[in-house]
């Protein structure tokens, strides 16, 4: 299934910016439309993984479309139908606790919240070092809501950070595929 629009949101976690990035490559060649979208922090934070301003025009170029950053950019998502499915990848612990607890204070959750309202489907691709910790009820809650998927994941490092969690970004256009169809791409939990 080719030519899907895409609302392809990033939040906090920018170790995995450059596999993001890399998927949103992989989406676009497959033939999905993308429109990007940051929480404010992603849009604007400058860290050891790059320069703000650097991903921000990367993804705004290779997307051909401005990115959303702010909340009144997101609220017509619903109401318009202006996406097929909503993507966060990144997905920090922080967007899921509050996904999970209907706070809408980013861009990013009132992406979220604005396409469920019209029980469209959203994907998440966790990256979090506390999923298997403080973050572990609100993954547990989300999986267990209507219309929320999740890109599978394992443990990133069991040996250093034994709570931490990543999605497998290279099965995103896989999970994409089987979120638009109503169904959680199996395993969700891999073993690496």
């Amino acid at each position: 299934m080719s030519g899907l629009t895409i609302g392809y949101a990033l939040t906090g976690s920018f170790c995995t910016f450059e596999k993001s990035v890399e998927q949103m490559r992989r989406l676009i060649d497959e033939g999905h439309r993308l429109i990007p979208i940051m929480s404010e922090t992603a849009f604007s934070t400058d860290t050891r993984f790059g320069r703000a301003q650097d991903w921000n025009r990367e993804i705004e170029e290779l997307c051909g479309h401005e990115i959303w950053h702010t909340i009144v950019q997101v609220e017509p998502i619903g109401p318009k139908r202006l996406v097929d499915l909503i993507l966060i990848a990144p997905c920090t612990g922080n967007t899921l606790a509050k996904m999970a607890h209907g706070v809408t204070d980013t861009a990013v959750t009132m992406a979220a919240k604005s396409h469920l309202r019209v029980g469209g489907p959203v994907l998440l691709a966790i990256s979090t070092n506390d999923a298997l910790s403080a973050a572990a009820q609100n993954v547990g809650r989300l999986m267990n809501t209507k219309h929320i998927y999740f890109v599978p994941m394992a443990q990133d490092d069991p040996e250093n950070k034994p709570n931490s969690v990543v999605s497998d970004f290279s099965l995103l256009p896989a999970a994409v595929l089987s979120a638009v169809q109503g169904k959680q791409l199996q395993p969700v939990l891999l073993q690496k």
